[in-house]
């Protein structure tokens, strides 16, 4: 950063060197030298232009004005066509006008605006004279008015990518959001049938077979509270969700994913090319199913992500089911962010709102040895019972 800056400052005293060599070293040279000559000049403050524009822009009315009033062509050329060549020099000034209407904020933009025109106006009507007035000054601001459409309109592409951007990012949100609820459909669907059969049960034998009734009760307190801590934690936030879209899927009629199939997954990614080292620690147990969905997802996500742009053959993925948390991790070493996809995809912007919606972290990036590293933390709530599974 400090080698661009000290780039940016050599191309600015550069500039101020050759206006100063135009102005005093080339006396005879006539104007349209004198304004090609600074209209040239003006590429060494590129540098300045991209770090200070309004510094950039105050030095080029600095050089061009030089440049005008410096002494005239003493040759065979007149008075006024050597300062009509002279005012070629303010085409510089254009251009770096153009750039701050493109690039800063509409209220310094303006002041730019009026202060370059002022400045160009003023001087072409000090020193230009006769039929020559009108004709600079119409050209002035010919040139004026098309370097701040041309910024405009680079501004408003600018804005419109951005604006395009950040409703694709809201529509996979949603579209993620939508799986979510689905999903969340399913678990609750699945959870309401093991209460029913447990209720048949209990009702069944409460009379020959207390002990069993009891049994079938325990079942179904332990399974609605599971439920409703995994709705609690999801539907607060779903509800943030647009609540006109609608799903272009059904919901699948087979059973939800979790951690206990990503040895399935992991055969499934080795056939499309990429050898998936599987690794858990701590305590192998059971967690609530929206959680175990969610860990599954982001584990396929990353699985993806490093078949489709790592361009490697092999990846890891480990599983830490801590006492507090579930932690799922997914590195590889491939060609990292250039290759991963991710600036442009939406696959991490939802894993991001799955372990949001969950209250976890998630940490997506290149590693510093290279490749790329998925991490994903989502908490685990204290244990409400034994899970008990259907008959």
């Amino acid at each position: 950063m400090t080698r661009i800056k000290a780039v940016a400052w050599a191309g600015g005293a550069s500039y101020l060197l050759v206006v100063g060599l135009l102005v005093g070293g080339a006396p005879r040279a006539s104007g349209t030298v004198h304004g090609v000559g600074a209209l040239l000049a003006v590429s060494l403050l590129v540098g300045v232009v991209r770090r200070m524009p309004l510094l950039a822009l105050a030095m080029a009315l600095f050089g061009s004005t030089a440049v005008v009033v410096g002494p005239p062509s003493s040759g065979h050329e007149s008075l006024a066509a050597s300062y009509q060549g002279q005012f070629l020099s303010y085409l510089a000034v254009d251009l770096v006008l153009g750039f701050i209407v493109a690039t800063r904020a509409r209220r310094a933009s303006i002041v730019a605006v009026a202060v370059s025109s002022a400045v160009q106006l003023l001087v072409i009507g000090v020193f230009a004279h006769g039929d020559s007035l009108t004709v600079n000054g119409v050209i002035a601001l010919l040139a004026l008015a098309a370097s701040c459409m041309a910024g405009l309109l680079s501004r408003e592409r600018r804005e419109h990518a951005v604006a395009l951007r950040a409703q694709e990012v809201a529509e996979a949100v949603t579209a993620e959001r939508l799986r979510i609820a689905r999903e969340l459909h399913d678990m609750v669907a699945h959870s309401i049938g093991i209460i029913a059969i447990q209720a048949g049960v209990g009702s069944r034998v409460i009379q020959t077979q207390p002990a069993e009734a009891r049994e079938a009760l325990r079942a179904i307190e332990v399974t609605s509270r599971e439920t409703l801590s995994g709705l609690r934690r999801t539907l607060v936030s779903l509800r943030q969700a647009d609540r006109g879209a609608t799903a272009s899927e059904q919901s699948p009629l087979a059973p939800s994913p979790g951690l206990a199939d990503v040895e399935r997954l992991a055969a499934a990614t080795a056939g499309a090319g990429v050898r998936v080292d599987v690794r858990c620690s701590g305590e192998q147990r059971p967690v609530p199913a929206d959680i175990d969905l969610s860990a599954y997802r982001i584990v396929q996500e990353a699985l993806t992500n490093v078949v489709r742009h790592a361009g490697t053959g092999r990846c890891r993925v480990v599983i830490d089911y801590g006492d507090e948390e579930l932690s799922v991790e997914v590195v590889d070493d491939g060609r990292g962010a250039t290759g991963n996809g991710s600036a442009h995809g939406f696959g991490i912007i939802g894993m991001r709102e799955r372990v949001g919606l969950l209250g976890g972290h998630l940490s997506a990036g290149p590693r510093p040895e290279g490749g790329f590293r998925v991490a994903a933390r989502l908490p685990l709530p204290a244990p409400t019972g034994v899970p008990v599974e259907a008959r």
